[in-house]
């Protein structure tokens, strides 16, 4: 599904239904940490389908660490992102020497919780969705396609970036149909970046592909 927000030179591979028994690498146990169960056949689906997307993109399948704050460590010659949710996981990957930054999410398509939105977005975003059509779950989006940025953004500034920090406005597309939105990014790293999104299926999914910043 979330192939149909990327471009063809990002290859997709997603599992979708119930996370699978799928087994670790070794690197990638020795990252894990303790999770229960259903977290832990999540993580290793996710890892999973990365390691598939790999092969897909012409290079050899290793296993995929995690960092000091819980992102993917990728091979050296790879970008990529990960993200599941209940019923759904996937893994997008590029060549490294392509010079982008690669971010994707994917929510289940459902509003945010009662007060969620008010801790997310700005109020200039509050009234930007209120205008907005119908029949969208517009907060839900909103709160992936500051994921998706976020995760991105990551390899480049290797900082936290807060909900505020990125200012979100979509192009609205009518339901089911991919749309386009820009994040307009402050503190650490004042930028404008663009993403798409996709609400179909019963998910809420958004992706971000950029040129490398430096």
């Amino acid at each position: 599904m979330i192939e149909a927000i990327l471009p063809d030179f990002v290859r997709v591979a997603e599992v979708i239904g119930a996370a699978t028994d799928a087994q670790l690498e070794p690197i990638e146990t020795a990252t894990v940490g303790r999770a229960v169960d259903s977290r832990l056949r999540e993580f290793a689906t996710g890892r999973a389908c990365a390691r598939r997307a790999m092969v897909e993109l012409g290079v050899e399948a290793r296993g995929i660490a995690r960092g000091e704050n819980r992102e993917p460590v990728w091979p050296d010659d790879v970008v990529g992102s990960i993200t599941h949710t209940k019923g759904y996981c996937a893994a997008a990957v590029a060549l490294k020497s392509a010079g982008i930054t690669l971010g994707i999410d994917c929510e289940p398509d459902s509003p945010l919780p009662r007060g969620v939105l008010d801790r997310i977005s700005t109020e200039t975003e509050r009234t930007h969705l209120a205008g907005l059509p119908e029949g969208i779950n517009w907060d839900r989006l909103l709160f992936s396609a500051k994921e998706s940025v976020y995760k991105a953004l990551w390899p480049v500034v290797r900082e936290w970036i807060g909900f505020s920090d990125a200012e979100i406005r979509f192009e609205a597309a009518a339901a089911g149909n991919a749309g386009r939105f820009h994040a307009q990014v402050g503190s650490p790293l004042r930028v404008e970046v663009e993403g798409q999104y996709l609400a179909a299926e019963g998910y809420a999914m958004t992706s971000v592909v950029t040129g490398a910043i430096r």
